[in-house]
């Protein structure tokens, strides 16, 4: 009688040893799935609608500075003045700030920034607005699907008073937050 006992208790212990490892092997796979489902749901939110974007220059400062990440939104494709956006410009990412849009007539004059006949008075912008020479003609109003960008720091930046109006259709997206990756 007690070998019977002995010998019941043994197939009743391999039978769960037997059922354990696969238990097991089914939550590795249902986290190693969770886990390829949540970066290809990250996947297709970078290549969709979000973006990144690293800053090369300091054309933005004191806004963006050189080796800041920005992240962007491809969703959004109305723009307004004051909108950081990034555009391709001949194969290179830049980041600009929209400071006239589609209908309004744009200047620079000794003064400064003139959209629409009203001097700009801009806080993020610490030199002076000045023309390039060989660049656009000014005034300017801009037609459909135009925006005019400059970058902050007017100084160094290479934007619409050498290229002129920015097509929208080049516009990858709008700047909704700023990575700072210096001295980290």
């Amino acid at each position: 009688m007690v070998a019977g006992i002995v010998e019941a208790i043994d197939r009743v212990a391999v039978a769960e040893t037997s059922k354990k490892p696969n238990k097991l092997l089914l939550e590795i796979l249902y986290l190693v799935i969770k886990i390829a489902v949540v970066v290809l749901l990250f996947a297709l939110a970078f290549t969709f609608a979000f973006g990144i974007e690293k800053v090369e220059d300091n054309s933005m400062a004191p806004s963006f500075k050189g080796g800041d990440l920005a992240l962007f939104s491809r969703f959004d494709d109305s723009f307004v003045s004051s909108d950081v956006v990034v555009i391709d410009y001949e194969g290179d990412a830049q980041l600009r700030r929209v400071v006239a849009v589609a209908g309004d007539t744009v200047d620079i004059t000794s003064d400064g920034l003139v959209v629409n006949g009203a001097l700009q008075q801009e806080q993020n912008v610490h030199t002076d607005t000045l023309l390039y020479e060989g660049g656009v003609t000014l005034p300017l109003t801009l037609k459909e699907n135009e925006v005019f960008v400059l970058g902050d720091n007017r100084l160094e930046s290479l934007d619409s008073r050498m290229y002129g109006p920015v097509d929208t259709s080049i516009i990858a997206g709008k700047a909704i937050f700023v990575g700072r990756t210096k001295n980290l």
